[in-house]
C-alpha cells in the first residue's frame, strides 16, 4: 500500500488580485494559517498582515482583526486596503458611525481608491444615507480607472526596486503632472532614496492640487522632520490632528518631532496615550522605550522594552534595545530565548543580526568570551552586508583633506568666518568617551549639551556638490574659492541651525565624532570654537565599536579591519589639522581621565574657558537627555573597567591588530 501524501500547506506564494481574495473568501481558515506563517518569516509583510486581518473577521472576529488591523496600521500608517478592513470590522461590531468615519478620511485622503468609495456606497446604504451613497457609489465609478502604472510602481515600492519605481513614476507624473496619488508615490521614492528637498518639493505640490489630501500632508511633516525644518512640521501636524484627531499615525510622527526637538517628556506621554489604547504595538513600545532611556526612566523603558518583545518575540531591536542599556544583565530565559529564536531560521535579516548582538552582550556578562565574540562576528556579518561602506574611498578621502588643510590656507583666511566662541566641538570616533565629556561639560551651568548634530556634515555635504553616491566631490577644494563673507556665511548658519537645540548657556556642545573628518571646514568657519579631541587605545576603541550595533551611520564599524582603517585615517586627519593649527585641539585620553580624573576635568574646563563647578565632577548627577550608546553609563561614577574589556578578546582582534601595528608601537604612539 502507497503512504499517502500530506496536503501541502497553502501559501501565498503566486495569489494576487482577485484570485487572492477569492480564495480568502471561500477558504479563509487557510489564508489565516498561510498568513500567519509568512509572517513568521517577514513580520512587516504588508499582504500577509491584510490577509490576516480580512481572514479573521470573516471568520467571524471582528474585534480580533480590528485590533490585528490598528496594529498594522501602527505600521503602515494609512494604508488603504487595512484602513478598510478596520472599517468593516467596526461595522461587524455595530460601530457604523465609526466605521463610516474612518473610510471618509480614507477616500478624503486617497480620492482615487476605488474600493473606498465602494466601501463607503455600502456603509452610507446600511446607515440610511441613500444621496450619500449614491455619490459615493459615482466617485467610485471614476477612481475605478486606476493608472496601471501607478499599480505597478506602487507594487515596485513594496518590494523594495526603487530605481525602477523611480522611472515609471517620473513618466508618469511627466505625462499626468496633476495626478496626486502620482505625485505622492514619486515623493515617497525620494523619501526613501534620502533625496529629502525633491521629495519636500513635491509633496507641496500635491498638497497645492489637493490640500485634503492628509496622507501626503503626513509624508510631508515627516519630510520636514528629516530637513530639520520643525516648526514647519508642527504647523502640518496641527492642521492633521485638526482634521483626523484620532489617526494614531499623526501621534506617533508627532512624539518623533518631540524627540527631535529634545521634549523628551512630551514624547512619552503622547506615546503612553497612543498605547493605552493599542498596547500590543510592539515598536511603538521601543519607541516609547527609547524615549524613556533618554530622559533616565531606565526602569520604565525596561518595561517598554519587555512589552515589545512580548508583542512580537522576534522583536530583535527590542532585544538589542535592552542590551544597549548596557545596565542590563540578561538572564538564561532571555538567552534561551534569543537562542530559539535564532534557530527558527525564518525571522528577517534585521531581526537576526539585532539578536546575534544582544546575544554576545549576554554571552559576555557571563564571561562566556569565545561564544560571545562568535556572536558578535555573526551580527557584524549581516550588518556589514546592508550598508554601503568603502575603506579606499575613505582614504582617498582623508589624503584630500589632509593635503588641503595647511598652515598658508588658514593664514590667509585668519579670522574669515563667523567668529562666535559659542560651540564646543568633541569628534574623534564613537564609543572613545564622548559622551562622558559631553555630560561632564553640560553639567556646568554655561554650557548646554545637545546631541550629535549633523549640521557640519550636511554642510560638507552639500559643498560637495555630488548629486549622487558615486559622483566625484568638489570639497574640500570648493572652500579656495569662497570670499569672506560666503566664509562667515557658512558659520552662522551653523549657528541658526543649531540653534533650536540650545536652551540659553552661553556655550553649546555639538558631540557628533564624525566631525573629525570636517575639523579643518570647522576651524575655518568658526576660528573661535573650542575643538576637544577624544581618544581611547585604539583596540578598546575599535572593539568597543565592533560590538555596537548603531541605529544609523558608522558603516565602517562592522569589520575589523574597517575599523583599524578609519582609526588610522581619523588620526592621519587629526595630526595634520595639529601641524597646520598647533595648539587649536585639546587631546583628551579616555584612559587618563578616567585614571586621574578631577585633574583632567580642571583641563578641559580652563581649556573651554569657564570656571571650574564641582557639578562637573559629579557629572552622574546632572539630570538631562542623553541620545547616545552610552547614555546608562554617564548616569554612573566614572569606572576604569571599560579601559580593560577588549583584553578578553585580544586573540580575536587580529585584523585590527595588524591594521593598526604603526599605531600601536612606541615610534608613532596614538595618542600623540
Amino acid at each position: 500500500m502507497t503512504a499517502a501524501r500530506s496536503r501541502p500547506r497553502p501559501t501565498l506564494a503566486g495569489r494576487s488580485g482577485r484570485t487572492l481574495a477569492s480564495w480568502v473568501e471561500r477558504e479563509p481558515q487557510a489564508a489565516l494559517a498561510a498568513a500567519q506563517s509568512e509572517r513568521q518569516t517577514a513580520p512587516d509583510n504588508l499582504l500577509a498582515m491584510h490577509v490576516e486581518v480580512e481572514a479573521t473577521r470573516r471568520l467571524g472576529d471582528p474585534k480580533r482583526a480590528l485590533e490585528l488591523a490598528d496594529a498594522a496600521l501602527g505600521r503602515h500608517i494609512g494604508h488603504p486596503a487595512l484602513t478598510l478592513e478596520a472599517a468593516r470590522a467596526l461595522a461587524e461590531l455595530g460601530r457604523l458611525a465609526d466605521a463610516i468615519t474612518r473610510v471618509e478620511a480614507l477616500t478624503n485622503a486617497v480620492p482615487g481608491f476605488a474600493p473606498g468609495w465602494r466601501t463607503l456606497a455600502e456603509l452610507r446604504d446600511k446607515a440610511g444615507d441613500t444621496a450619500g451613497a449614491m455619490d459615493a457609489a459615482r466617485r467610485q465609478a471614476e477612481a475605478s480607472a486606476r493608472p496601471p502604472e501607478l499599480i505597478e510602481a506602487a507594487e515596485l515600492i513594496q518590494a523594495g526596486k526603487l530605481g525602477r519605481a523611480e522611472h515609471i513614476l517620473r513618466s508618469f507624473v511627466k505625462a499626468h503632472p496633476t495626478d496626486v496619488s502620482g505625485i505622492r508615490l514619486l515623493a515617497d521614492v525620494a523619501l526613501r532614496l534620502g533625496v529629502l528637498e525633491d521629495a519636500k518639493r513635491l509633496l507641496e505640490r500635491a498638497l497645492e492640487l489637493a490640500p485634503d489630501f492628509h496622507m501626503a500632508r503626513h509624508d510631508y511633516a515627516n519630510c520636514l522632520i528629516k530637513l530639520q525644518k520643525f516648526e514647519e512640521a508642527e504647523h502640518e501636524l496641527a492642521v492633521l490632528a485638526q482634521a483626523e484627531p484620532d489617526h494614531p499615525g499623526h501621534k506617533v510622527l508627532l512624539a518623533l518631532l518631540r524627540v527631535r526637538t529634545g521634549r523628551h517628556e512630551d514624547a512619552c506621554e503622547i506615546y503612553a496615550r497612543i498605547l493605552t489604547d493599542n498596547p500590543h504595538q510592539a515598536r511603538i513600545q521601543m519607541s516609547y522605550g527609547h524615549a524613556l532611556k533618554t530622559i533616565g526612566r531606565r526602569d520604565d523603558a525596561i518595561k517598554a522594552y519587555r512589552a515589545a518583545i512580548k508583542a512580537e518575540p522576534t522583536l530583535g531591536e527590542a532585544y538589542w534595545s535592552l542590551a544597549n542599556l548596557k545596565t542590563v544583565t540578561f538572564d538564561d530565559t532571555d538567552i534561551a530565548r534569543m537562542r530559539d529564536a535564532l534557530s527558527q531560521g525564518e525571522i528577517n535579516v534585521q531581526d537576526r543580526y539585532h539578536l546575534q548582538f544582544a546575544l554576545g552582550k549576554a554571552l559576555e556578562d557571563y564571561s562566556e568570551f569565545p561564544d560571545a565574540f562568535r556572536a558578535y562576528e555573526a551580527g557584524n556579518a549581516l550588518r556589514r552586508k546592508t550598508v554601503l561602506y568603502d575603506a579606499d574611498r575613505t582614504r582617498a578621502e582623508t589624503d584630500r583633506v589632509t593635503q588641503f588643510f595647511t598652515a598658508p590656507f588658514f593664514e590667509a583666511r585668519k579670522d574669515w568666518g563667523d567668529p562666535s566662541p559659542d560651540p564646543i566641538f568633541i569628534l574623534g570616533l564613537p564609543r572613545s568617551g564622548s559622551t562622558l565629556l559631553e555630560q561632564i561639560l553640560a553639567s556646568h551651568p554655561e554650557i548646554d549639551g545637545t546631541f550629535e548634530l549633523p549640521d557640519i556634515i550636511s554642510i560638507a555635504r552639500r559643498l560637495s556638490g555630488k548629486k549622487h553616491r558615486t559622483d566625484e566631490s568638489v570639497y574640500p577644494g570648493i572652500l579656495e574659492t569662497l570670499s569672506p563673507d560666503e566664509v562667515r556665511a557658512l558659520g552662522t548658519e551653523y549657528l541658526d541651525r543649531t540653534a533650536t537645540h540650545r536652551q540659553g548657556a552661553p556655550y553649546f556642545i555639538d558631540k557628533m565624532p564624525n566631525n573629525c573628518m570636517h575639523v579643518g571646514l570647522i576651524r575655518l568657519i568658526l576660528p573661535n570654537a573650542k575643538i576637544i579631541d577624544a581618544r581611547r587605545h585604539p583596540l578598546a576603541c575599535g572593539f568597543s565599536n565592533f560590538k555596537q550595533l548603531f541605529a544609523r551611520g558608522q558603516n565602517f564599524s562592522y569589520d575589523l579591519k574597517d575599523i583599524g582603517q578609519y582609526y588610522s585615517d581619523y588620526l592621519r586627519v587629526m595630526r595634520a589639522f595639529d601641524t597646520a593649527q598647533p595648539g587649536a585641539a585639546l587631546r583628551v585620553i579616555y584612559e587618563d581621565l578616567v585614571a586621574d580624573f578631577e585633574p583632567n576635568v580642571r583641563r578641559l574646563l580652563a581649556y573651554v574657558g569657564v570656571e571650574f563647578h564641582p557639578d562637573c565632577v559629579n557629572f552622574h548627577s546632572t539630570d538631562r537627555a542623553v541620545r547616545t550608546a552610552s547614555s546608562e553609563q554617564v548616569r554612573q561614577p566614572i569606572y576604569q573597567s571599560g579601559t580593560t574589556q577588549w583584553l578578553n578578546f585580544e586573540d580575536q582582534l587580529g585584523p585590527l591588530k595588524t591594521t593598526l601595528k604603526s599605531e600601536l608601537t612606541p615610534q608613532r604612539h596614538w595618542d600623540r
